[in-house]
């Protein structure tokens, strides 16, 4: 233990740990907020739909040469999310199947451009970075982690400000309409808010595992928590303490990043299913 913990205090001397952990943090955070609304509104499946469209668009940028992708993947990754929610409104396209649709065509589309115009030696090396996260969580700059922290604040605000509306759409929205909420407004501001998640995202995950971070800690405080409010607090708790835990033994057995941080995610669910029977089995 004391070998663990000399082992952790050297490593939290060096900026770019402390920067990882950070953003892992903040990201976990805001990864959870919209976790409970989107299990609840069935719409879970939104966050691999999303993930695979932001790969198609970091294809893109990198084929653009682009210094910054992010000036490109974050507004194609917004857009996508409101076609797809428009899409799902649609009568002949579903929700699940316009998910499906959007998703297979933008990781065909972008593992396609990745081929043709690919700018490094180790094709298959960036894919799989890319897919299921990579070390660029260990080379973010003081501007990166700048950047993340302004999206969080925002989310955090917009997430807390309409959090009554996110409430009413997600449990009703038939009735939201009936009261005069403006539904359809509300789902575009949670598409949008996801989107911006998906991307802030992609560097400590990876494309594929985006879902586990958005969906886990939300299962993990319904098997205890039954009220909204409840299950949203625990769920980014939860988030929270998962990433920085995953982070850290990431970091001491050099394991990869994205996967570490999930398995502790599971490893979480499943303790919370064990205590939910538990406490079933203590009721009776």
């Amino acid at each position: 233990m004391n070998e663990i913990l000399a082992k952790l205090q050297e490593y939290f001397q060096f900026p770019f740990v402390r920067y990882a952990l950070i953003v892992g943090v903040l990201t976990a955070l805001c990864s959870s907020l919209l976790g409970v609304t989107l299990v609840l509104k069935r719409f879970s499946f939104i966050g691999d739909g999303l993930s695979h469209v932001a790969f198609g668009a970091i294809a893109v940028a990198s084929a653009l040469n682009l210094t910054n992708n992010m000036v490109f993947v974050l507004p194609a990754t917004i857009i996508c999310a409101i076609l797809l929610l428009k899409t799902g409104q649609n009568t002949k396209i579903k929700g699940d199947a316009a998910v499906a649709m959007i998703s297979v065509s933008a990781m065909a589309i972008g593992y396609l451009i990745m081929n043709i115009f690919s700018t490094g030696p180790n094709l298959s090396g960036d894919v799989c970075s890319t897919l299921f996260g990579s070390t660029s969580i260990l080379t973010l700059t003081k501007q990166d982690v700048t950047f993340c922290a302004v999206l969080s604040v925002i989310v955090v605000i917009m997430f807390t400000l309409f959090y009554n509306k996110i409430f009413a759409v997600t449990f009703d929205e038939n009735f939201s309409k009936a009261s005069g909420v403006n539904a359809d407004f509300y789902n575009l501001l949670i598409a949008i808010i996801i989107a911006v998640i998906i991307v802030m995202a992609m560097n400590l995950v990876g494309s594929l595992l985006i879902s586990a971070l958005v969906i886990f800690p939300a299962l993990s405080a319904m098997r205890i928590f039954k009220s909204f409010r409840s299950v949203t607090v625990c769920a980014a708790i939860l988030s929270v303490c998962c990433a920085f835990l995953g982070m850290i033994i990431s970091i001491v057995s050099g394991t990869p990043i994205g996967s570490t941080i999930v398995a502790v995610d599971i490893t979480a669910f499943i303790i919370f299913s064990i205590i939910e029977k538990m406490s079933n089995y203590l009721e009776k």
